[in-house]
């Protein structure tokens, strides 16, 4: 079972077109990333779809804002 931050919050995943438009990366900037160790892995989906963690997305979200007031 995946915890959360919040108690009784849903897990939800997220596909590709929806985290391009939530970090405003495109898909291969995403890729390179990953690659770097600088953004969150996706899950599998299936044998040929994944998605990432919401809540994953947002803390990298949050930490990107919070390096910049740093």
């Amino acid at each position: 079972m995946v915890k959360h931050k919040e108690p009784g919050a849903p897990a939800k995943i997220l596909r590709r077109p929806v985290v391009v438009e939530r970090t405003g990366l495109s898909g291969t900037s995403i890729w390179r990333e990953m690659q770097a160790g600088r953004f969150p892995r996706p899950v599998a989906l299936g044998r040929r779809a994944v998605g990432w963690l919401s809540s994953e997305i947002d803390e990298w979200i949050a930490d990107r804002a919070a390096a910049r007031d740093e």
